[in-house]
């Protein structure tokens, strides 16, 4: 009757490889990501999955792979809806 549900959130940086989460809201004093983010599709309510960290992070949102430098990383806050077991 009930499925997986979580209302933890956190900072997309601390995903681990696999996990699913929903876009809470965006971090940055800086307007430059902030739009860089936006225009990538990166906003409440986007899904995201964390497909690697290293050597550099790639997320998936939408059907579109995008990777990322740390700082636009550390500036996106999700809720998890899916735990990995990778």
């Amino acid at each position: 009757m009930f499925t997986h549900f979580s209302v933890t959130g956190c900072s997309l940086e601390l995903l681990r490889k696999g996990e699913r989460g929903i876009v809470t809201f965006c971090k940055t004093k800086d307007e430059t990501i902030l739009s860089k983010l936006i225009s990538m599709g990166v906003k409440p309510g986007a899904n995201i999955t964390l497909k690697q960290k290293l050597p550099s992070f790639i997320i998936e949102i939408g059907n579109i792979d995008l990777a990322l430098d740390i700082e636009n990383i550390r500036a996106i806050y999700v809720r998890i809806i899916d735990h990995s077991i990778n």
